[in-house]
């Protein structure tokens, strides 16, 4: 289901603050834990939104504006799809000028990938995005969602004391105590309610009585004015190598027709099989004009072709070093750069480059 760009406003602005609150935020809540509550046959539904203000009595402390977009059909976030990406970004460009940050309410299943998406198209951004959610429903009583969406809400209009300016102008994941950049985060806890996780790039921020930013790991305000991007190829896949992996499953994943890119996820530092039949298949692809990024399945894993023998041959084959990125985020950047448009050569230079903070430069 795609996002429609237009939807109304539900202000849920809290009773009892001032006339006048100081920043507003915008919340677009897609679906997800967050928004549920249980039934009276104790199944979980989805609930009103703006019933958010009688769930969560702390928001009368909050002096800020908010308000709601809401989808008339809340999306499991394992139906996530790119159109729903681009349907998202097409939001916050609308509501931008109006809104002193954003906070996305979302499913955790898919959350990394979207908040991935949403650091490539929205380019050169200025305002704070953050995706939460939560692992059980806001009406349980040990409940994460309060937290979660009370401290994003905070982070979302979050500004240095002396300067006033922006202080995480980026897209990024808060959930339990950590504010991770959007293209660093992935799930890795199902049963917890610390359910993401940085491993090669530091959080942004720790919530603990207070908010303390991690400030010199957040990226410059940008110069240029916020630029929204509004294509992405999805003619893409994730080939995930296993020892015993045979030809025929290499060559029909590679060979599928109109394939434009494909995430390789590799052994340790990017170390692959040295069987002629493989190599031939990422040859082939190359020629075939396929973009290979070559992703380490370690979760601290890097990228080091030609560290190893078993490696050494991939950037002769067109292979492109993916360095330290996450698999979430190398394949949203594979359709980001392919929707771009590029000739082969300038695709290949942004795929290595990091363009969001995606990878560990330097």
């Amino acid at each position: 289901m795609a996002l429609p760009v237009t939807l109304p406003l539900i202000d849920i602005t809290p009773v009892g603050t001032s006339a006048r609150p100081a920043t507003s935020v915008l919340i677009i809540y897609t679906g997800g834990t967050v928004g549920m509550e249980y039934n009276k046959r104790g199944e979980l539904v989805p609930m009103k939104f703006e019933q958010i203000r009688k769930k969560m009595p702390e928001l009368r402390q909050l002096n800020m504006n908010l308000s709601v977009l809401s989808l008339p059909e809340p999306i499991d976030s394992s139906n996530v799809t790119a159109t729903d990406w681009l349907g998202l970004a097409a939001l916050i460009e609308a509501h931008y000028s109006a809104y002193d940050g954003f906070v996305v309410l979302h499913g955790t299943d898919t959350m990394a990938y979207s908040a991935a998406a949403l650091s490539y198209l929205l380019e050169n951004l200025g305002k704070t995005v953050v995706f939460t959610g939560a692992q059980v429903p806001v009406g349980r009583i040990r409940t994460d969602a309060r937290r979660n969406l009370v401290t994003a809400l905070d982070i979302a209009v979050a500004r240095h004391s002396k300067a006033g300016t922006v202080r995480v102008p980026e897209v990024c994941v808060f959930f339990n105590d950590l504010l991770i950049r959007g293209n660093r985060a992935k799930k890795v806890e199902s049963e917890q309610y610390n359910a993401f996780r940085s491993e090669n790039y530091p959080p942004l921020a720790r919530a603990g009585i207070e908010v303390e930013y991690n400030d010199k790991q957040v990226r410059h305000l940008p110069s240029a004015p916020l630029r929204v991007h509004q294509h992405l190829n999805e003619r893409v896949v994730i080939l995930k190598l296993f020892p015993g992996i045979t030809e025929q499953v290499v060559r029909a994943v590679l060979e599928v027709d109109g394939l434009r890119g494909c995430v390789l996820e590799t052994y340790g530092s990017g170390n692959a099989p040295t069987a002629p039949w493989f190599l031939q298949c990422l040859r082939d692809a190359h020629q075939r004009g396929v973009q290979i990024l070559n992703v380490s399945q370690c979760e601290e894993g890097h990228v080091i072709q030609g560290q190893y023998e078993t490696s050494s041959q991939l950037t002769d084959l067109g292979v492109i070093g993916g360095e330290d990125i996450t698999t979430e985020a190398a394949i949203t950047k594979l359709m980001f750069v392919l929707g771009l448009g590029r000739s082969p050569k300038e695709t290949a230079r942004l795929l290595a480059q990091d363009l969001r903070g995606e990878i560990t430069s330097g």
